[in-house]
C-alpha cells in the first residue's frame, strides 16, 4: 500500500509506531549513560577531584536526566491520550519532547567527554574534545537533518518555497 493509499488514521498509526520505535532505540542509551554518570560519585577517585570536575560532572548528570524525562515522556503522553483518538497530538508533543530530548542528550554526552577527556587529559585538549562532541551532535543530529528536509522542501515542485518556474 502506498503512503497516497494510507488513510489518515492508518498513516497516524504508523507515525506513531515509528516515533515509539525511535525513542525505544535512543532511551536505552540514554539510560545507561545516566547509570554511568551516576555511578561515578561512588568510586574512590571521585573524592579526589576538584570542583570543576565536580561541577561538569553534575553539568553532565543533569543534562542526562532532563533526557531521560523528555525522552520517556511520549510514553506517557501516549498512555494518556491514546484511547482518545489523539495521535496527532501525541506526534507533534512526542516530536517536541524528542528534539529537546535529543538537544539535552546532546549537552549531555558532550559534558561527558569533557569530563572525561579532563580526567584523562586534562588542560585545553580536553576542551577541544569537548567543543569537537558539540559540533559533532549539532551536526549529525540537527543542522545535517534541517538543512537536507530544507532541501526537500525547494526541490519539490508544488512546495511554496520552491523557486518559481522559468517563464519562456
Amino acid at each position: 500500500m502506498s503512503e497516497a493509499e494510507e488513510s489518515e488514521q492508518e498513516q497516524l498509526r504508523r507515525n506513531l509506531n515509528e516515533l515509539l520505535q525511535e525513542l525505544r532505540v535512543v532511551q536505552a542509551g540514554v539510560q545507561i549513560l545516566f547509570g554511568f554518570l551516576l555511578s561515578i560519585v561512588f568510586t574512590d577517585r571521585y573524592r579526589e577531584v576538584d570542583q570543576y570536575i565536580r561541577i561538569t560532572h553534575l553539568v553532565a548528570i543533569l543534562f542526562a536526566a532532563a533526557s531521560v524525562a523528555l525522552l520517556t515522556a511520549p510514553a506517557a503522553w501516549h498512555r494518556a491520550l491514546f484511547r482518545r483518538g489523539r495521535r496527532e497530538d501525541i506526534i507533534e508533543i512526542a516530536h517536541r519532547f524528542i528534539m529537546v530530548g535529543l538537544g539535552t542528550l546532546a549537552a549531555a554526552m558532550t559534558a561527558t567527554i569533557l569530563l572525561l577527556g579532563e580526567v584523562i587529559i586534562g588542560g585545553w585538549v580536553a576542551i577541544v574534545f569537548g567543543v569537537g562532541a558539540a559540533i559533532g551532535f549539532s551536526s549529525l543530529w540537527f543542522f545535517l537533518p534541517w538543512r537536507e528536509r530544507h532541501r526537500d522542501r525547494i526541490d519539490a515542485p508544488n512546495h511554496p518555497d520552491a523557486p518559481e518556474p522559468a517563464v519562456s
